[in-house]
């Protein structure tokens, strides 16, 4: 059952995230979109969308640091395993409870407005379930192994981060993830099968984020700089920010 759980489905929800997110630009690329409701509602989105979005980008910044850097990395900077466990305290849980906070609006927010409720996929409601059970049990498995230490010490460093890690260099150790205590098993299994699930929500568009929107020029329905040969709104459009330019009276 552990080579099951923890060599297994690794790789099938990872191949699973890889051939959805292709079947679906290939067959639903119109569908590749947030269904952007905030012309139903916008009282709610404008609080809840910050705080989940940049609760989330704190949430994968604690996950890379744990997960993804050895402890030999932070043992050479000097850092010691308690003075990391207060900055995975003091970082890890604002941003989870922040995360939190946004995703329990956007969902409130879902519920009782009519049109955007209507709007709302079976799989979107399914990836709400298992959404929210992620960063409840990335929040609890936080505090309890680094606050209240239920279970007994246990640090992820050396059982989690090893099996995360060779899963990317395809040799996980079952092992590791067995002798972990319950609460980090099934936030990595609920976290698999929102893996798994992404292609097929409103998740793909974290894979369209409008990036270009920060370099791209105004939007010029009608010009007032007229120049020597040049009708009004005539001028090309230029990429990126117009530099501002002196006039004479």
């Amino acid at each position: 059952m552990a080579l099951f759980l923890w060599v297994i489905v690794p790789y099938l929800c990872f191949a699973v995230f890889i051939v959805g997110h292709f079947w679906r630009y290939r067959y639903d690329k119109f569908g590749w979109t947030t269904r952007s409701s905030q012309l139903y509602e916008n009282n709610l989105l404008r609080w809840g969308s910050p705080m989940f979005h940049f609760g989330m980008l704190g949430v994968l910044g604690g996950h890379i640091i744990g997960l993804v850097i050895p402890k030999v990395w932070t043992d050479a900077l000097g850092i010691s395993e308690h003075g990391y466990h207060i900055i995975a305290l003091a970082g890890g849980i604002p941003a989870g409870l922040i995360a939190l906070a946004g995703l329990v609006i956007l969902v409130y927010r879902r519920r009782v407005t009519g049109p955007v409720f209507s709007a709302t996929t079976k799989m979107d409601k399914v990836m709400y379930v298992f959404l929210a059970a992620a960063i409840v049990l990335g929040v609890w498995n936080t505090l309890a192994s680094g606050l209240f230490h239920v279970g007994g010490e246990y640090n992820y460093r050396e059982g989690v981060s090893l099996w995360f890690r060779g899963v990317w260099t395809f040799n996980p150790d079952a092992d590791l993830m067995g002798e972990a205590p319950w609460g980090f098993q099934l936030h990595a299994m609920v976290a698999m099968v929102l893996f798994a699930l992404w292609p097929f929500t409103r998740l793909v568009h974290v894979f369209s984020a409008p990036i270009g929107y920060l370099t791209r020029p105004y939007i010029v329905y009608r010009s007032r700089d007229e120049r020597p040969g040049q009708g009004t709104g005539s001028r090309a459009p230029q990429r990126g920010w117009d530099k501002p330019t002196l006039q004479k009276k």
